[in-house]
């Protein structure tokens, strides 16, 4: 660890004896993690100053207080070490603060909890007081308490027993952190199945005659009175599964009842899951509630509590693998043959499916995976965010069971793992929230010290006009939609320079290590300190899409746009609508356009589009589309393989339904856009038939799942890297307004227009940049009926293209396929090198 300047800490004192000391409204206090180790609890949290930088050692100093509820007892004072937590910088989401040393770790030892070999037993609040360094030599000190972290022992820290019959419980009331240090009076030591019901096995120390077990259920307020069997300090009681089930209960989602001991003076107790005895939580089925269980839960604060619910998967081991993770556990038996294990992603709905192996006693094991595999069948990591797991028929036709924590594998939490290998590695967690939910955590590929916004300011101002002073290098960097994957023109630049042999470096811009590349080509983690030299030293940048609003092209370099799209519908500022314009889009438009070198153009007709759109005056290439090469000379290996790489069984006819996206259409969460898919899949399924399948290719800005994939006849292939790919194999392309058509018309093959909402588009949301409706390469159908019985009737005849759009489609290649001769990228690179040679 650094040096550190040392303080000289006076005793946090309260400020306004004898209540607690004032928090300060501009430091923010939190807890990140809690575990027990050998000599205590260890905690590791925060104290961030909302106007202060603390991103050096020494610069932050924090002290914990224990403070008891009787005010009559001294506080405890424990000091804490420094700790770098460049987490709480990306945490705080702003960039003129550096807080990468405001972290700390301090123990609480057990054995300070007690006075003369007696426990002081108790309510224990924890204060928290930060020490800065505004000034040398001048120590500030703020007061406040340890909020809660959004994930597991940040949110819920772990329990123990600190002594045969005493537990430490560290919980959160009012937003702050306690310690509750307790002697239970009642200690359940196991829970068996007994004739139709449970027995319970405890412990007791004032249990008279007349105690029963009270249990009351929250919703109704209906209360189960149980007699006591004793034997000295042990007691064992008889639960019936009936009352839970009866008079119309046990049928709500989630039902909960509490338990304690009630005496005959009135006294009552809760029950605590003993360490020293055997299993007591577990899942109980209930005979008169099918697919139902009574669920022996021990909540985060220690205490039993009997849940009916739904069967879930009590995880009670996990290992961590190479690949992922290994989780047992048990899960009453499903009336169903099989079990997948499922995780869905929080933003995208992608959904990654494994076996499970499950056995007649309810006993399961699955595989967490730390990778998904695309529809291209190449695994990468799982995509960035949270995951969501649960069991799930693999037939789809009954309920998924979340995936519950045991006790005996919560210290096991955060687990992690690995995938993918450097620079596209990325940490995988388990973790869970709520207490007892499992969820998996894929972790952003760069690091909290890489991606805080104060590190990218700085990266921004300081790095990247730094690396403009280094000389260039000879590389190209190529971006494909901000490092979505190996795919569109930018791809087929790389080919033809590939293919010359050219003594270049290759750089491709991956974004969260989703991207599969080819051998020589080197990933560049998009926002990375790497990221940033490369744009500043490649003397070729390839693009096409949008550059970084602060990219300013250097002298020697060349920057071209390969764009990604023919103008079908208006864009940039041909639009004329708000939604562009009020996102700031077409400023930063504004900005970017001069540090274009090279404008490509797929023809003449989008020549003077592309300008008046973009308001650009530089250099436009008409060159044709060079990702259009691979569908003006097809190979017949390449569309083989992709075929095989889908999935799709020979000979069946293969339709690609490719619509665009609509920009009124975002998603309530702010992620993404919508999928209205408006085609009927129930119809298609059966009008097309086992001859045909149906390929659909949502726009990238869609977030959301496609209902019935993966059974054979429905292909999802939101997530295929190169769409030209997809072309490459369609022998029908279904779409609505999408510039896809200019690339398919290459092809020469049949196209339909899904039009449900042509009005709306046309006059309200986009418009066209020619007369769509006269002159489509193909049948404008606004209802789905009608769309697939032109599929089927077109199968059926074996016709190369709709009946009377063969001359329309002869003209539409003529006017906006004109370049697309297969040699595109072999033009667009002869003139990117010229743009490249030294002046003169």
């Amino acid at each position: 660890m650094p040096a550190l300047t040392r303080f000289v800490l006076p005793h946090a004192t309260p400020r306004t004896a004898p209540g607690r000391p004032v928090a300060d409204e501009d430091v923010r206090f939190g807890l990140l993690r809690a575990r027990w180790q050998r000599r205590g609890l260890e905690l590791t949290g925060f104290a961030r100053p909302l106007d202060l930088d603390t991103g050096r050692p020494g610069s932050a100093w924090t002290w914990l207080t224990l403070r008891h509820q009787d005010p009559a007892r001294p506080p405890l004072h424990l000091p804490s070490r420094p700790r770098r937590t460049p987490e709480v910088t990306d945490d705080s989401a702003q960039s003129a603060f550096n807080h990468d040393w405001s972290g700390f770790t301090a123990l609480i030892r057990p054995a300070r909890l007690r006075r003369h070999g007696r426990w002081l037993l108790g309510d224990w609040r924890i204060d928290a007081t930060l020490f800065t360094l505004p000034r040398p030599g001048r120590p500030r000190r703020r007061y406040g308490a340890l909020a809660p972290h959004w994930c597991g022992s940040g949110e819920y820290p772990p329990a123990r027993w600190v002594d045969r019959d005493v537990r430490l419980q560290p919980y959160f009331a009012d937003g702050r952190l306690h310690l509750r240090l307790e002697r239970p009076a009642v200690r359940l030591d196991r829970a068996e199945p007994a004739a139709d019901g449970i027995r319970l096995d405890g412990t007791a120390d004032h249990c008279p005659a007349g105690t029963v077990l009270r249990l009351r259920h929250r919703q109704s307020d209906t209360v189960i009175r149980r007699p006591l069997t004793r034997s000295g300090n042990t007691f064992t009681v008889e639960l019936p599964y009936r009352p839970f089930t009866a008079e119309g209960r046990g049928r709500g989602e989630l039902e909960h009842w509490d338990a304690e001991l009630v005496r005959p003076d009135g006294g009552a107790e809760p029950l605590w899951p003993d360490r020293r005895g055997g299993p007591v939580t577990g899942q109980h089925p209930l005979p008169d509630a099918p697919g139902r269980v009574l669920y022996l839960k021990q909540l985060a604060d220690g205490r039993l509590q009997l849940c009916v619910q739904p069967a879930a998967g009590l995880v009670d081991r996990v290992l961590v693998r190479a690949d992922g993770f290994e989780l047992s556990g048990h899960c009453p038996a499903p009336a169903v043959d099989r079990l997948e294990l499922v995780l869905r992603h929080g933003g995208t709905a992608d959904a990654v499916r494994t076996p499970v192996e499950a056995g007649p006693d309810g006993r399961f094991r699955a595989r967490v995976p730390a990778t998904r595999t695309g529809s291209d069948g190449v695994p990468l990591p799982l995509r960035k965010g949270v995951w969501t797991a649960a069991l799930e028929p693999a037939d789809g036709t009954g309920p998924a069971r979340p995936l519950l924590a045991a006790p005996a594998v919560l210290p096991d939490l955060p687990a992690a793992t690995t995938a993918g290998t450097a620079p596209g590695g990325k940490r995988v967690l388990l973790e869970r929230r709520w207490h007892d939910t499992l969820l998996v955590d894929s972790t952003p590929v760069l690091d909290a010290a890489e991606r805080s916004a104060w590190t990218q300011a700085r990266l921004r101002a300081e790095h990247y006009p730094a690396a403009r002073r280094e000389p260039l290098r000879e590389a190209v960097l190529y971006d494909v939609f901000g490092g979505r994957g190996y795919a569109d023109s930018p791809r087929a630049v790389h080919a033809e320079l590939a293919r010359r042999g050219t003594a270049l470096e290759h750089l491709w811009v991956v974004d969260d290590a989703q991207a599969a590349l080819p051998a020589g080509v080197r990933p560049v983690r998009v926002w990375s300190p790497e990221w940033y030299r490369a744009l500043a030293t490649c003397r070729y940048l390839v693009g096409n899409t949008h550059f970084p609003d602060f990219l300013e092209r250097r002298p020697g370099q060349v920057v071209v746009q390969t764009w990604h799209g023919a103008p079908l519908k208006r864009i940039a500022h041909d639009v004329d609508n708000p939604w562009l314009a009020d996102r700031g889009y077409l400023a930063a438009l504004d900005r970017e356009t001069p540090q274009w070198s090279l404008l490509l153009s797929p023809s003449p007709f989008a020549t003077p589009i592309l300008r008046r759109a973009f308001r650009y005056r530089g250099e436009v290439l008409e060159s044709g589309y060079p990702r259009g090469d691979a569908l003006a000379r097809p190979d017949p290996r390449l569309a083989a393989a992709v075929r095989r790489r889908l999935g799709v069984p020979a000979g069946k006819r293969v339709v690609l339904y490719a619509p665009t996206w609509r920009e009124d259409q975002q998603r309530g969460d702010g992620e993404g856009f919508r999928l209205d898919l408006r085609l009927d899949l129930d119809h298609a399924r059966r009008l097309l038939g086992p001859d045909h399948v149906l390929l659909v290719r949502p726009h990238a800005h869609v977030r959301e799942p496609l209902p019935g994939d993966g059974d054979g006849f429905l292909f999802d292939c939101g997530d295929y890297p190169d769409p030209q790919e997809l072309l490459l194999v369609a022998d029908v392309l279904v779409t609505d307004y999408s510039s896809i058509m200019f690339d398919f018309a290459i092809t020469g093959r049949p196209m339909y227009f899904f039009t449900y909402d042509l009005e709306h588009y046309r006059d309200t949301l986009r418009g066209f940049s020619f007369d769509f409706e006269s002159d489509a390469p193909g049948p404008l159908l606004p209802d789905s009926a009608e769309l697939l019985d032109a599929l089927r009737a077109l199968a059926d005849s074996g016709a190369q293209s709709p009946p009377g759009y063969a001359g329309r489609l002869r003209r539409f290649r003529a006017e906006h396929c004109v370049l697309d001769d297969g040699g595109a990228a072999r033009r667009a690179v002869d003139r990117m090198l010229e743009l490249g040679l030294p002046a003169g």
